[in-house]
């Protein structure tokens, strides 16, 4: 009989809660209720300013976490009622948490959630805080969906890239012989949709449509290529507070239009995102999309120009909805950690081996 458990995912897209009700069994999953819950613009307004120091900051980073896990329970419960499941049924909860710091070269990273919390309002086990123990084990601590891309898209007939765009962008290569890698590409929305605010007061850039009503600008895009995080070698990984409007700031100059910068950016993330799966990718033929990115048909069609000869599309195609994988990631690494199994791929983070990740709060 299938087993079940529920996973949460609230990425660095800060558009909001997805939750997953899944059916696991093995490698193999039925996905019984989905739901999202998206954050106010005040709350995401709160989120990114914990991404740099301020002042009494671990109060309010304690106080969000709160805030955030009575969101999650408020997913769970919902997810539950349109599934007709009760709470006992289900095995656990697998909770990424909201990140705010990720520096692993410092040997730490900081998700947002308070798993006890979370447990006592909902009378299911949690599990969170799954990218410590990878840091722990030298390794970067992310990406960690790539364990569950290899176990649910690989094809013993092709090479595959899957790619998940977020506000970080990660890519996955699938190959039919050999070993599986994945590691941070570099922005995915988080730039996107940070301007956009800013300028426009929108939360994202709907299609892509600003974005393709500007123009590239050569001098800005090749200053955002320099950053040196794209230069490095994988496994790697960061996070938005690499890639932040201060960051963009900088390396703009005062008559640059905001639409012209909007298109740099999309740009700049389609060639980093290009980039990694021409060099990295194995040769593969099929890339397939995932996450809040997957929506934005401008980008897609210019990862498409970008990648030719190739196969871009969702992973609906491979029957999973692009919304529901991530969530599905943590549903399967809730179960990984209750079986006493690997989550981590170490030709992924760089750790020294498997590790068995997550800390448990029982029901």
């Amino acid at each position: 009989m299938s087993e079940l458990y529920i996973g949460l995912m609230s990425g660095t897209s800060l558009d909001g809660v997805d939750a997953v009700l899944a059916g696991l069994r093995g490698s193999r999953w039925r996905l019984l209720a989905s739901s999202s819950l998206p954050f106010s613009t005040k709350l995401r307004a709160r989120l990114v300013e914990l991404h740099s120091a301020g002042p009494n900051e671990l109060h309010r980073a304690a106080l969000l976490a709160n805030e955030l896990s009575a969101r999650y329970a408020i997913a769970v419960r919902r997810t539950l009622t349109r599934a007709g499941i009760g709470a006992r049924a289900v095995e656990a909860i697998g909770c990424h948490g909201q990140t705010v710091r990720h520096r692993p070269r410092d040997g730490y990273t900081l998700q947002l959630v308070n798993g006890a919390a979370l447990a006592e309002a909902t009378g299911i086990p949690v599990i969170c805080d799954f990218r410590s123990r990878d840091i722990a084990a030298g390794g970067e601590g992310a990406p960690l969906a790539p364990a569950f891309h290899h176990a649910v898209f690989a094809s013993n007939q092709q090479n595959r890239v899957v790619v998940n765009i977020g506000g970080i962008a990660n890519l996955t290569r699938l190959p039919v012989r050999g070993k599986v890698i994945g590691f941070d590409c570099g922005p995915g929305n988080c730039l996107l949709d940070a301007w956009i605010g800013m300028r426009r007061h929108k939360p994202y850039d709907r299609n892509g449509a600003w974005a393709s009503s500007g123009t590239v600008v050569p001098r800005l895009l090749r200053r955002l290529l320099s950053h040196p995080f794209l230069q490095r070698r994988p496994p790697k990984s960061t996070g938005r507070d690499e890639f932040d409007l201060q960051w963009l700031a900088r390396a703009m100059k005062p008559g640059d239009r905001a639409a012209d910068v909007q298109a740099t950016l999309l740009e700049f993330t389609a060639m980093t995102i290009a980039r990694a799966a021409l060099t990295h990718g194995g040769g593969a033929r099929e890339i397939y999309v995932c996450g809040g990115g997957a929506r934005n048909r401008f980008l897609l069609r210019r990862l498409a120009e970008l990648l030719p000869g190739r196969r871009v599309a969702t992973t609906a195609m491979l029957g999973i909805d692009p919304q529901h994988v991530e969530a599905l990631a943590f549903a399967w690494l809730a179960r990984q950690t209750i079986k006493r199994e690997p989550g981590n791929l170490p030709e992924v983070t760089g750790a020294r081996g498997p590790r068995v990740l997550g800390a448990v709060y029982p029901r």
